[in-house]
């Protein structure tokens, strides 16, 4: 690979992420951190499916027009994807921002349920649906990073609960910003108005924006009974 290294943006559990240049494009790097607690054959098998998964899904999601990065390079026994370094913040940093409009933070979370609905209509879950992984441009258009624990999936908890992830920390993070789900839910629900039915995939049907938010309802019931 040749990826000129800058800054390192992240550093988690799972993975380390940088930014750099890859021949001389604005690029990040991630690399999956190996498990030492793992058996290493295991932590081999499980790397390698969960970058190859990730990519797929990239992929598939670019292919139709998606806003997420492209991928540049993979190195699936160097446990490493090169990607495309997307335009924009971190919707957390966005809707910390003082200087943001009402205006400016409605569009931020309409536009990012939007996108979500989108992606859900490719039987994709993301899995880790925080505002960390949504980017907004300087116009307020969403994009979505970080597969890491997406999936191809048809069973509605796992919508639902994509959903609920980013409905708790909305909650959690931004406490002042009024109704600030339910523009992000707008958002997911006038998509499919606006789309129409999603196409059935080769695997199965993907569930209907008004069946995920009966879901949502659900999970949130289930969540306030048991805490």
């Amino acid at each position: 690979m040749v990826f000129q290294p800058g800054e390192r943006l992240h550093l988690g559990a799972e993975a380390e992420v940088w930014s750099g240049l890859w021949m001389g494009r604005k690029a990040v790097r991630k690399i999956r951190r190996k498990r030492g607690w793992r058996h290493a054959n295991l932590e081999k098998r499980l790397g390698f499916r969960r970058l190859l998964s990730e990519a797929r899904l990239l992929i598939r999601a670019r292919r139709v027009g998606l806003e997420v990065p492209a991928i540049w390079d993979v190195d699936l026994d160097g446990g490493t994807l090169v990607m495309e370094m997307l335009p924009g913040k971190p919707l957390i940093e966005v809707l910390r921002d003082e200087n943001i409009t009402l205006e400016q933070i409605t569009s931020c979370l309409y536009n990012s349920g939007a996108l979500v609905r989108r992606l859900h209509r490719l039987a994709i879950t993301h899995g880790d649906l925080s505002t960390n992984n949504i980017l907004v441009d300087e116009d307020f258009n969403a994009y979505l990073v970080d597969f890491g624990l997406a999936s191809i999936d048809y069973e509605i908890e796992r919508f639902g609960i994509d959903l609920h992830v980013i409905d708790e920390i909305l909650g959690a993070s931004h406490p002042s910003i009024e109704g600030a789900i339910d523009i992000f839910l707008k958002g997911y629900l006038d998509e499919e108005s606006k789309l129409g039915p999603a196409k059935d995939q080769s695997g199965g049907v993907v569930p209907t924006a008004a069946s995920v938010m009966k879901r949502l309802e659900q999970v949130r019931s289930r969540v306030r009974y048991h805490g």
